[in-house]
């Protein structure tokens, strides 16, 4: 009888997707305290809504979940190469280079067959 968590000898839960919930988390909660510090506009609540959500949905294993880290990832990295080109700001290149890690690890086919 195989354990629960375990389906062919593998883990049923990626430890990649935890890393990646976290991140979307960490981003979520740094919009949201941005907000109650007014150094972001009020709009940046629904963006923060929408990593949390997806944060949730990628824990779950939920393929809504996997389609909101995938838009974000891709949207972080798009707006760290805009940042990094137009207003010259290197630090932003680390993130857009973690944003295509994690939009490369979520494209594999391993993570995709895990979802439900």
């Amino acid at each position: 009888m195989q354990a629960p968590s375990a389906v062919n000898n593998q883990p049923r839960f990626l430890p990649g997707l935890a890393a990646i919930a976290l991140w979307m988390l960490a981003l979520s909660a740094i919009g949201a305290f941005g907000v109650v510090l007014h150094h972001f506009p009020a709009r940046v609540l629904v963006l923060s809504a929408l990593l949390a959500t997806g944060s949730l949905g990628l824990v779950k294993q939920r393929r809504w979940g996997w389609a909101l880290a995938l838009g974000a990832a891709f949207l972080s990295m798009c707006f760290g190469v805009y940042t990094v080109f137009r207003f010259h700001q290197l630090q932003t290149a680390v993130l857009a280079v973690v944003n295509l890690v994690f939009f490369l690890y979520l494209v594999r086919p391993e993570v995709l067959s895990r979802l439900r």
